[in-house]
């Protein structure tokens, strides 16, 4: 018994100092995967956020190109009938979210579904403008129409969009 009671005097001091040890290791080990972690992302995000801040700038770019008086104002002359315009207009949107597809890898689904929303919202105005319209109307009158409803929205999507652009660039810096 004395023999045990012995063997137990230099084995308790002893797993005391191993599990002082290793917690004091364990912590220092983890702090130091941490640490080279956040090195790494910090190395990462210099090199990722040039790309991500030229993709917001982008579809900020896509959401002035589609609105109403850009796409008049680049797509509308004298000898354009009004189903020509809407047609252009049309294809012009599609055209320009084709453009800039791929930066949604760069931004959020968040606010790529938003960009989306924003680009099909702008078409269906667009149609519903046209509605009840004649063939002979002149173009100026559809976009006239295209114009009020688009007022006569809470918000604007195209606005929201942008409006959604600037909030995920405060939050990445």
């Amino acid at each position: 018994m004395e023999t045990f009671f012995e063997i137990l005097k230099y084995s308790i001091p002893a797993l005391i100092v191993f599990a002082t040890i290793y917690t004091i290791m364990k912590k220092y080990m983890d702090n130091q995967f941490a640490l080279e972690s956040l090195k790494f992302r910090q190395g990462q995000n210099q090199d990722v956020l040039p790309l991500k801040l030229q993709a917001y700038e982008r579809l900020m770019l896509l959401c002035e190109r589609i609105s109403i008086p850009n796409l008049t104002y680049r797509l509308a002359n004298k000898d354009i009938t009004k189903e020509q315009l809407q047609t252009a207009m049309m294809i012009a949107i599609q055209q320009e979210y084709e453009h800039n597809l791929t930066q949604q890898i760069y931004v959020s689904d968040k606010l790529w579904d938003i960009i989306n929303l924003a680009k099909d919202q702008t078409i269906q105005l667009i149609s519903k403008a046209s509605e009840g319209m004649r063939a002979g109307d002149p173009p100026s009158m559809l976009v006239e129409r295209a114009t009020r409803i688009m007022d006569s929205m809470n918000m604007n999507p195209l606005e929201q969009a942008k409006s959604a652009i600037k909030q995920e660039i405060k939050q990445l810096l």
